[in-house]
């Protein structure tokens, strides 16, 4: 059986396979790059487990085709979720990779939820 630190890790995983899956290729311009960061919070926000989700679209990556628009590429997204499961917090990012040329997910910690 898994432990809850791996399913809290794993959470945070298809989180972020899904932010980026439903989203690359999306139309977006440099006008509604900031409605689609919040669109794209906003659904994985919504999924179990999600404590706290983080979305930027690198503006610079846009560049605008004849009809005023580009599509979203996976190398525009930098994305961390925050998964709380079980008594414990999951914290993962994606963002790209240059050396890999490929946009990569990373679990930055799995730790014990701390009492305030």
């Amino acid at each position: 059986m898994p432990t809850d630190g791996e399913i809290a890790a794993f959470e945070a995983g298809i989180k972020l396979g899904a932010l980026y899956h439903q989203f690359v290729g999306t139309p977006i311009s440099s006008k509604t790059a900031g409605l689609l960061e919040d669109a794209m919070q906003s659904a994985i926000s919504l999924q179990p487990y999600v404590s706290e989700c983080s979305v930027r679209i690198d503006r610079d990556q846009i560049s605008e085709n004849i009809f005023g628009y580009s599509e979203l590429k996976g190398s525009m997204i930098w994305a961390e979720v925050e998964i709380s499961r079980s008594g414990l917090t999951a914290r993962a990012r994606l963002e790209y990779d240059g050396a890999a040329r490929y946009p990569m997910m990373h679990l930055l910690e799995v730790q014990a939820h701390s009492s305030h």
